[in-house]
């Protein structure tokens, strides 16, 4: 009798962390100079898509509103949490939204101290 075995799955769960964080914005005017001013932050990589675009980080991002709001050729204080959530149809990692900028942590420890949040459970 001969035995068989089976090769291993490319798509088999992966509970390690990734130390990535990301979101998915529209495909339109704004959501265009969103990643094109992310495209120029360190360890950003931008990935243009047919009806979206990928922005995905190693470890943390930054969306500053000034900076976005400059890009697109408006006031300071145009570009906003409301904004920035209207253009993001997904994100992954955890997010924190400032006065000032959108931060996007790949670990949720570092979104924890960033906040100041005890991860230890109290008994």
């Amino acid at each position: 009798m001969t035995a068989f075995t089976t090769a291993e799955s490319p798509f088999k769960s992966d509970n390690t962390s990734s130390n990535r964080c990301g979101v998915t914005l529209m495909n339109n005017q704004v959501g265009r100079v969103v990643a094109d001013v992310m495209s120029t932050h360190d360890g950003v990589t931008v990935m243009p898509l047919p009806s979206m675009i990928r922005v995905d980080a190693i470890n943390r991002m930054d969306f500053i509103y000034d900076e976005i709001s400059e890009a697109l050729g408006e006031e300071e204080g145009f570009f906003d949490s409301a904004e920035f959530e209207e253009n993001m149809s997904t994100h992954y990692g955890r997010m924190i939204h400032e006065d000032d900028r959108t931060i996007m942590f790949a670990n949720p420890e570092d979104a924890a101290a960033y906040i100041g949040f005890d991860l230890i459970a109290s008994s």
